[in-house]
Order: structure tokens, then sequence, then C-alpha cells
């Protein structure tokens, strides 16, 4: 997918930067274990005398603020800390008026940042904030997950849930500038870790058969943390920086990076968001699955390539069917409902990411709901 008119990879020392080419909005991913120590210094040659507002959840507060304050005061940024409950509950109105208040009564101004100290959830919620406070303000994230550092801090999709479904309020807002500090996932608990990993294979079985190959033989080296763990994110965020620098309003290639996601927010919404059941990067390897076995369905791809990615989402520990949910599910015909609500509906059709083989994925509009729903009766009924 690599294409180095819009993307730069450079090597120096332990870290590796990844470019986004959006013109003069285009932005650094800085990735490599310590790369959190010298964040001010990243961040003021960035945003050079910027006050900061940083937002952390509870969980990663506990763990990675002070150092990273520590930073900023040696880089000389003033700086205030907001916390917000950790869980996909916090990505709500009421958490995104109260974030809002805040950063007004810290008196930050239009030329000051917001940044966003944690994973996927904090990342949508402040970006959000950083593009509604001040008709907008600069924007740093500083990913701590793994799903964060390879998808949701890269490519400017910011927003919160509805009851309608998952980031249908939200706006596109780029960040300034991203820091992947792989170290900092050491401190991640095992099944979070797995939910991220699910989206890095996510690059590999749409459009990179090769990478994928390559995750197959390394998966156990990039979950114990060596350098194979840094490449897995340079690689992906490589991926997704090459899609976002051509279509960063998706409004053509860039829906290829929702494999798995149409099936996978259904999911997370039919169990109101409850992580003690789902978390995201499992409702995306499920939905992944369904996509590939829906794409099995209608003849678009054989069982050989279905059952290796099975195998492999498996492997890693990864949730593979509905039936890896716990407690009751809905019927086919309420998912279906959910999934008329998702965004990448257009003018009432269905549109899915379906694929032709691993690394081979496309999107398919006008999808017959019928289909869908006689599918998903049959996975359900399983």
């Amino acid at each position: 997918m690599t294409n180095t008119a819009t993307v730069r990879a450079l090597t120096g020392g332990d870290e590796q930067t990844v470019r986004v080419e959006l013109g003069q909005r285009g932005y650094d991913i800085r990735i490599g274990r310590g790369v959190l120590e010298a964040a001010g210094a990243q961040i003021a040659a960035v945003l050079p005398g910027a006050r900061l507002a940083v937002v952390a959840d509870e969980t990663v507060a506990s763990l990675h603020l002070e150092a990273f304050a520590d930073s900023l005061d040696r880089a000389g940024l003033r700086h205030t800390a907001i916390t917000v409950p950790p869980g996909e509950s916090t990505k709500c109105m009421r958490e995104f008026e109260r974030l809002c208040d805040e950063v007004l009564a810290a008196r930050l101004e239009r030329g000051d940042a917001i940044v966003a100290l944690g994973g996927g959830v904090v990342g949508d919620l402040t970006g959000f904030v950083a593009a509604a406070v001040r008709r907008g303000m600069a924007f740093v994230q500083v990913p701590t997950s793994l799903l964060a550092q390879v998808d949701s801090s890269v490519g400017g999709k910011t927003g919160i849930n509805s009851r309608h479904g998952k980031n249908l309020i939200g706006a596109f807002h780029q960040p300034v500038l991203v820091l992947a500090d792989t170290a900092v996932l050491d401190t991640l608990p095992l099944r979070d870790f797995r939910a991220g990993y699910a989206e890095v294979a996510k690059y590999g079985l749409l459009g990179d058969a090769e990478f994928f190959a390559w995750l197959e033989a390394n998966w156990k080296a990039v979950f114990a943390g060596g350098p194979e763990r840094d490449e897995a994110v340079a690689r992906s965020c490589r991926a997704k920086a090459e899609v976002v620098a051509a279509d960063e309003l998706e409004t053509g290639r860039r829906a290829l990076l929702n494999l798995g996601h149409t099936f996978g927010h259904a999911l997370e919404s039919a169990v109101s968001y409850e992580t003690g059941r789902l978390v995201h990067g499992e409702g995306v390897s499920i939905g992944m699955m369904l996509a590939h076995e829906f794409s099995e369905r209608l003849g678009l791809i054989g069982a050989e390539p279905v059952a290796r990615v099975r195998a492999h989402l498996a492997e890693v520990g990864l949730p593979v069917t509905v039936q890896d949910i716990p407690g009751q599910l809905p019927t086919a015909g309420t998912f279906l409902d959910i999934i008329a609500q998702d965004k990448k509906v257009s003018r009432g059709a269905l549109t899915f990411i379906l694929t032709r083989g691993i690394g081979d994925a496309f999107v398919e509009k006008g999808v017959d709901p019928d289909l869908v729903s006689d599918f998903l009766k049959e996975k359900l009924e399983a």
C-alpha cells in the first residue's frame, strides 16, 4: 500500500517517523520506546509558547500523567490536567460539554492546544473538543493503547457516541503531532493489547497480504514488546497515513479502513457498549470474520483464506464468532436496524467492506438488506 509520494518513513536510532502528507496541515507520527520522555520538547518544537490542556482518563493518569507533565515542565510548557472516567461510556455529550467548559475555564486561547493522553476513547472525545472550542484549537495525540497508536490517533476522526450508534456525532479535526511511545503498551492489560492487535491485523487484511503473513510469523514478538512491536505500529501507521493523505474526508478509498467495523460497531451498540462483554477491538475482530464469511457467502472469496484469518485471530486470543460474546444478543432485525444508522450508509443503501482475498478488500455499495438479514440470522443461531 505504501506510496512514497504521500508517506515518508524516517528511521533514526530507535525512533521511526511517519509523515501524514496533508499539505500545510501535514504532521508527523513519532514511534518508538521512550518517545514520552521527549514529548515536551517535541510539542514545544511544533507549538512554541502554547499553553496546554492535557486530557487523560483516570487509569492512564495514574500510570503516565506525572512523567508526561515532567516532560512538559522541562520544555517550559504551561499546562493543566483534566481527567475523565475510563471506558466507552465517557464518549458522550455530557463529558463533551464538561471538557469544553473546563478548557474555557482554564482560559486557553485559540493559539493554545489540547492534548489527548490516552486510548481511543480519550483521543476521540478530546479531538472533538479541540474541533469545537473557539471554533478549532490545535490538537496533539499521545496514544497510550495499541488500538489508538495504530488507528484512532491518526487521521483526524473525532467524535462521541449517540444512543443511535457509535461515533455518529463528531468532526474531522487533524492533530498537529502524534507521539506513540510503544513502551507504555507494556502497562496494557492483555485483553486490551489483543483488542488493539485486531486493528493491526486489519491493515494486512485490507490491503497488504505480505504484512498479514509477517504478523502470522511474528505476532508473539509483537506482543512481547521487541523491535517487532515498533515495526508493526510503524507499518500500520504508514498504511493509514497513505489512505488518509489520499482521502482525508472518507469520500472513497478511506472507507476501506472500516473493514469489520460495520458489523463490529453494531455488536458494540447491541451490548450497550458494556466493555465487560465486548471492547472495540474485539468487535472489530468478530466484524472482520463476519465480513470474510459474508464475502464467502457471496462467492467472492474461498474457504481457505477465511479459515486462515479465523485461525490467526483465534490464535492470538481474539473472539471470532458472535457466540464468543457473553450474554444474550438482539435479533437479526435489530442488528440490521443498527447497521442502517451506520455512517457508511448512503441514501439508505447499505455499504460494506468486503474482500476477494487476504489483502484485497473493497467497498461494496447497495448491499441487499435481505442477504445481510439472512446471514445474520444464521450466525446468531449457530
